[in-house]
């Protein structure tokens, strides 16, 4: 029987790392359609208060945060028999708007990255929607996460590489998404054709169904406190992150390393690697209330750690490119669980019904708010300040906000996981604590 029991297990595992492998293809090859033009520098142009590459960012990301906002109703509400439909127009909606980019004019060029952000921010949900709600989620999830910090650096390497061939700054992003196309496509008909959570999964996970609008709200009026300080901590790291992000290639410049091969995948595939294997060890604790635990204890000390590289840092105890690795990899630690697995553990110890994919949309809609705001803040009200030294002082106050806002969500989680446990265990289907 135990020998039965373990091959069934094995089996399972085995279908998890494949289902993973095609999440991670399929969203490493979108970024493929996201992040290419922000290797580019497009020096000289101008775009109203701004310099054409913030604009170009904004512009992105206000479309993206605007898909965010749909992906609330879209991805919550998706099925098995549309999310392939789904993916495949999004990514060709995304790469219409690329060559628009490149045809524009420059004074119109941002309307180009606006419709390319719009069908992008609906991407994530879809494929999460695939891998919730399962005993080994945690992996899945830290794998499919993985491959956004290893693709922002490898696209933009593949972005100068096309560069590097004489083409157009704007005309290179379309050029490199075409590159992704095909698989795209064919990971993401993998995916579709991955397995669907077991009946053992269901269990200890709670069943993961289309959420309607009542239930969206019941979710939101039941969790508000502890839900706030989540979305204020995921604000603030998406907006660090992204900056990050957005202006490596200018960050690496004034550190003082632009001229090493590979720079930017050089920096973020240390990252991913560490991010991953913490956040994949978290598979290990299978009890919802613990194990929901433990994901807020390492958001704490990936917070933790972005203020302390960068006192290290300010000290001369850390190199600019040991510095780079570790603040991303404390701000990954801390962004990675919000945008994914987080609240499929809150959803496991509460037992609410429906998908973790409302609340991570939810999340996503508001922190790319915190993207625009920060960029405008930089340039508008610190225009005389340095990418870096702005940078700097932004890691400081991530760090103290992020372990305030986190300390209390976690406490107030806590809580209400037990509370609903103890007051209706049997309707609530009970799970292990």
């Amino acid at each position: 029987m135990s020998s039965t029991s373990d091959a069934r297990a094995g089996e399972s595992l085995g279908a998890d790392l494949i289902t993973t492998l095609c999440a991670f293809g399929t969203y490493f090859c979108m970024y493929a359609f996201r992040k290419p033009f922000a290797a580019a520098g497009y020096a000289g142009d101008a775009w109203l208060w701004f310099d054409a590459k913030t604009a170009y960012i904004l512009s992105q990301v206000v479309g993206y945060a605007l898909s965010k906002v749909l992906a609330i109703r879209i991805g919550s509400q998706s099925t098995r028999a549309t999310r392939l439909r789904w993916l495949l127009c999004l990514i060709l909606a995304a790469e219409g708007a690329l060559l628009l980019f490149g045809a524009l004019p420059r004074g119109l060029k941002p309307i180009g990255l606006l419709l390319n952000g719009l069908p992008l921010g609906m991407v994530w949900g879809l494929v999460v929607r695939y891998l919730e709600g399962r005993r080994n989620s945690d992996l899945l999830l830290a794998g499919l996460s993985a491959s956004f910090i290893v693709a922002s650096g490898v696209v933009k390497d593949a972005g100068r590489w096309v560069l590097s061939f004489g083409a157009s700054e704007y005309w290179m992003p379309a050029l490199t998404g075409l590159l992704f196309l095909l698989p795209f496509a064919v990971c993401a008909t993998a995916l579709d054709r991955t397995r669907e959570p077991s009946l053992a999964d269901k269990a200890a996970r709670a069943p993961r169904g289309s959420m309607d609008a009542t239930e969206r709200l019941a979710f939101v009026r039941g969790t508000w406190p502890g839900l706030f300080a989540v979305l204020a901590c995921y604000l603030a790291v998406t907006a660090f992150r992204d900056y990050r992000d957005n202006w490596g290639a200018e960050l690496i410049s004034e550190l003082g390393y632009a001229s090493v091969s590979n720079a930017f995948s050089r920096t973020e595939l240390p990252v991913a690697l560490v991010v991953v294997s913490i956040l994949g060890a978290l598979v290990v604790f299978q009890r919802a209330i613990s194990g929901m635990v433990v994901v807020f204890l390492v958001m704490l000390g990936g917070m933790t750690l972005v203020g302390a590289a960068t006192w290290l840092f300010d000290r001369g105890s850390l190199g600019p490119q040991t510095w780079m690795i570790l603040v991303g990899v404390g701000a990954y630690l801390a962004y990675v669980p919000c945008s994914s697995f987080l609240f499929d553990r809150i959803m496991a110890a509460t037992r609410y019904p429906g998908t973790a994919v409302f609340a991570i949309a939810l999340a996503d809609a508001v922190g790319y708010a915190g993207t625009v705001a920060l960029q405008v803040y930089k340039d508008v009200f610190t225009p005389d300040t340095s990418r870096f030294a702005f940078f700097r002082i932004v890691s400081y106050c991530l760090s103290i906000g992020g372990v305030v806002a986190l300390c209390f969500a976690l406490a107030y989680f806590t809580r209400l996981a037990q509370r609903r446990l103890s007051a209706a265990p049997a309707a609530l289907g009970q799970a292990p604590r």
